[in-house]
Formats: structure tokens, C-alpha cells, sequence
């Protein structure tokens, strides 16, 4: 997924409101950026950061910048925007790209189900049980070349675990599918001790019959693509 406008580099001034953050362009004019993550962004958000801002002329939007990607300090980028995995995934989905959901005919996006939920994707195959397919951006990391998920307490998290667990106990298949919006870890793993319901929702996904992927991303000012699988590490 290339971005529509080529991003400019800015330096990150604050965060607020939690769709909106401040930030310094080359030229020293301050701006504001929306923020797609709702998220605490635990790690992303310290002043002084170097960030990728995507500009628009969009008469229709409010504002004109809006927030990409992180580059730290080692060069490695981690993307802020919650709403590329989805977008990503579905071209690959739908190309059969997506290493342990080939074969599928039909890709339905954001259908629902469950107790007022919509799932991500819902992939349908002849002679093949549906698969109920959630995505989690996961853009936290504490300890070198690890990524964790969630960054604080998610309640609709556990909560769509708990639904994922229904379809397969309704004879489909679930999967829950961590895709690490950074370049710098090969690995995932649970932020059990920020959110410990969260944690105890996804073993019970797991005794459940619910299925675990993780993928890592590719990510550049050009673009952000699907990466490769990674190791998930139980808590």
C-alpha cells in the first residue's frame, strides 16, 4: 500500500485529544495533525520524535497533515495509523497472499456479527468452513526486537476474543491476527501486565479453538507493505 501523497518529515511537538498531535515542519511552521489511533500510543508519543506527516488539499477535511509513521532513533519505523492494516490486508487477502488464508473465494470486510461487532474480515470458500479473521495493530515495544499488544486496556479487545470463540464453538474457523506495524522486532507477545483481562480473554480464545497469526510489515515514507510471519510468543 503506497501513500497517496508523498509524507514530509516533521518533529513531534505533543499528543492530545487522541486524534490530534502537534508538529514542527522543516521550515518551522507549526502544524496540526490528525491522529488515526485511538489508542495511548505507549512509546510513540514523546515529544521531540521524528515523524512522517502525510499533506492533503482535501477542501472536505479539516485538517491538512496527517500523522504516518515514527522513525526512531536507530532508523527503524513504526506506522501510527491503525487504519493501514486493514486497507493492507485486504489486497493481500484478496490475492491470496496471506500465508494460512489461501484459497478463499469470497474477502467481506467489516461484516457483522457477534453482539453488535463487525468482524474484520469474513472469508468464505466452497466445502470449507467460513473464517472470522480480526486484526490488532500491534505498535508497542518495551524490550529489543519484541512487539506487544495491546498498549493499555482494551475491553472491546477482550471482547472480540469472546466472540471469536463463539464462531468456532458455531463450527467456523477464527483467527486472530496481530500485524506489527514496525521494522525493528521479529517477534510478538502479550502486554499481559498492562492488561491482564485481556490477557486471561485470549487463553481462553486459545482453549476455544481460536487461531493465532502474526505478520510483520515492511515500512517506508513510500509505503507500508505485509511482511513476513512472526513467532508468537505465549505470555
Amino acid at each position: 500500500m503506497r501513500f497517496q501523497t508523498p509524507l514530509i518529515p516533521a518533529t513531534l511537538l505533543r499528543r492530545y485529544k487522541r486524534f490530534l498531535a502537534d508538529a514542527r515542519l522543516a521550515d518551522g511552521r507549526e502544524i496540526t495533525a490528525h491522529v488515526a489511533n485511538p489508542g495511548s500510543m505507549l512509546g510513540l508519543k514523546d515529544p521531540g520524535l521524528k515523524i512522517w506527516l502525510e499533506p492533503n488539499d482535501d477542501p472536505k477535511r479539516k485538517l491538512k497533515y496527517a500523522w504516518r509513521l515514527v522513525e526512531h532513533d536507530t532508523g527503524a519505523f513504526t506506522g501510527v495509523d491503525t487504519g493501514v492494516p486493514n486497507r493492507m490486508l485486504r489486497s493481500a487477502l484478496e490475492a491470496g497472499a496471506v500465508p494460512g488464508l489461501e484459497g478463499y473465494d469470497s474477502v467481506r470486510p467489516e461484516v457483522k456479527y457477534g453482539e453488535k461487532s463487525r468482524i474484520d474480515f469474513l472469508l468464505s470458500g466452497a466445502g470449507r468452513p467460513d473464517a472470522y479473521v480480526e486484526v490488532k495493530s500491534v505498535t508497542l515495544s518495551r524490550q529489543p526486537a519484541l512487539a506487544e499488544f495491546p498498549d493499555s486496556v482494551t475491553a472491546r479487545g477482550a471482547k472480540h476474543l469472546a466472540e471469536l470463540s463463539a464462531m468456532v464453538r458455531a463450527g467456523h474457523r477464527a483467527v486472530m491476527l496481530y500485524l506489527v506495524q514496525r521494522t525493528d522486532c521479529s517477534e510478538v507477545t502479550l502486554a499481559a501486565d498492562l492488561d491482564p483481562a485481556y490477557a486471561r480473554a485470549f487463553a481462553a480464545a486459545m482453549d476455544a479453538g481460536v487461531e493465532v497469526l502474526a505478520f510483520g510489515c515492511a515500512i517506508s515514507p513510500e509505503g507500508v507493505t505485509l511482511g513476513g510471519a512472526l513467532p508468537f510468543r505465549a505470555p
